[in-house]
């Protein structure tokens, strides 16, 4: 995002092959001769939302809905982020809901918005707040939720190595956060199978 000091992709490959030398491999050997290169793209797509402005998929809006005024969800939006930490992968589902005030935005940018957060270096708590918050920004709503359910690799594949474990982030904002009806009807739409 406008950072000068971006190193080459030529650097980048270096890094790799510094860094398979430092697991203890060879570089230079057949099976991971194209793999600094492979790395290094494959980081463009983990990480292509440092590219992105996640409120700019919220621009166009949509006035005529009739009065539809009630809760509108998307649940289960596959999420994949990587722990700031670590750099490992943080898989899961997150699940956005807004009561729109006066216009509505078409649900393939809420799922654009979470994909812009989660292709950076996260934390979870702060990814789902970020959705949240930019949601409320930009559309204006009477409120928005954003619960966030997913593993961290870095507690399963290192470190404690505790499989099976789930992190479950929220943000409540507006009525979700002032309505315990509002915000309870929310929670028994997402845990319906």
């Amino acid at each position: 995002m406008g950072n000068t000091d971006k190193p080459t992709k030529e650097q980048a490959e270096e890094a790799v092959r510094t860094l398979i030398k430092w697991a203890g491999d060879n570089p230079d050997r057949e099976g991971l001769l194209g793999t600094p290169d492979r790395v290094a793209r494959s980081y463009l797509e983990f990480f292509a939302g440092y590219q992105e402005n996640p409120a700019e998929y919220l621009a166009r809006t949509f006035e005529e809905v009739e009065g539809y005024d009630e809760m509108i969800i998307l649940k289960g939006i596959r999420l994949e982020s990587y722990c700031e930490h670590h750099m490992v992968p943080i898989t899961g589902v997150a699940h956005v809901a807004y009561m729109p005030d006066s216009r509505v935005v078409g649900i393939s940018k809420l799922v654009r918005v979470v994909d812009a957060f989660s292709k950076r270096l996260q934390i979870q708590e702060k990814l789902t707040k970020q959705i949240a918050d930019t949601i409320d920004q930009v559309l204006k709503p009477k409120g928005v939720a954003v619960v966030i359910e997913s593993a961290h690799q870095c507690m399963t594949t290192r470190g404690v190595h505790k499989d099976g474990v789930t992190m479950i982030t929220s943000s409540m904002l507006g009525i979700f956060r002032k309505s315990d009806i509002t915000r309870s009807e929310l929670l028994s739409f997402i845990q319906r199978d």
